[in-house]
């Protein structure tokens, strides 16, 4: 009816409605989503702006889009500002080759959880000690164990392990063995979630 003229939301106002009459967009705090612990941060905060982006303007009036940022050159932002996908991708693909992040290898994700704090923590160590064992020609590279970033979900606390391999098969073997020993070693799989090339490392 139009007797409100201020819409306050979180991301899902970018997914796809259509708001009519909408003439400004503003993304407040866009340096949170840069600033996440995810080597896919830049591409989502990417793909939110271009997103939040098409809500302004859809009618017959002119929209406009504000940004709150501390970091105004990030190329995430500067691209999207410019609806430049293609620049963004080239900087995103070297970022990604000089870090070590898929495409370039392939990724495990392991995360130890529980609601035992101290059994946790012993779980994840125990497990990358039997990574290192299975792992002696260094054909991964793995990372961890450390605090997960949503360190506490759901009552349960969560420690994580990155697996990075040129060979998804040499990674999943490791993986594979290092479950085993454990396993075998009396502990409980049920702990262990094992996500091969996952979508978020969250």
């Amino acid at each position: 009816a139009g007797k409100i003229d201020t819409l306050v939301g979180t991301q899902m106002l970018a997914k796809g409605h259509d708001f009519p009459n909408v003439t400004l967009v503003g993304v407040v705090s866009v340096d949170a989503g840069l600033a996440l612990p995810d080597f896919r941060a830049a591409e989502r905060m990417f793909q939110l702006i271009t997103q939040v982006a098409g809500r302004a303007g859809r009618g017959d009036r002119p929209g406009r889009v504000l940004i709150q940022t501390y970091h105004p050159y990030h190329y995430a932002l500067r691209h999207a500002c410019a609806q430049d996908y293609e620049a963004f991708y080239d900087e995103e693909l070297r970022y990604r080759q000089n870090h070590s992040y898929p495409p370039f290898v392939a990724l495990a994700s392991l995360l130890v959880h529980g609601p035992d704090l101290g059994r946790v923590r012993s779980y994840s160590l125990e497990l990358r000690k039997q990574l290192d064992a299975v792992n002696q020609e260094r054909k991964c590279r793995v990372l961890g164990p450390a605090p997960a970033p949503l360190s506490r979900l759901k009552g349960e606390h969560r420690f994580q392990l990155l697996i990075k391999s040129r060979s998804r098969k040499q990674l999943r073997e490791i993986a594979d063995a290092a479950l085993k020993a454990v396993a075998d070693g009396g502990m409980n799989l049920r702990t262990v979630n094992l996500e091969i090339d996952p979508v978020s490392i969250m």
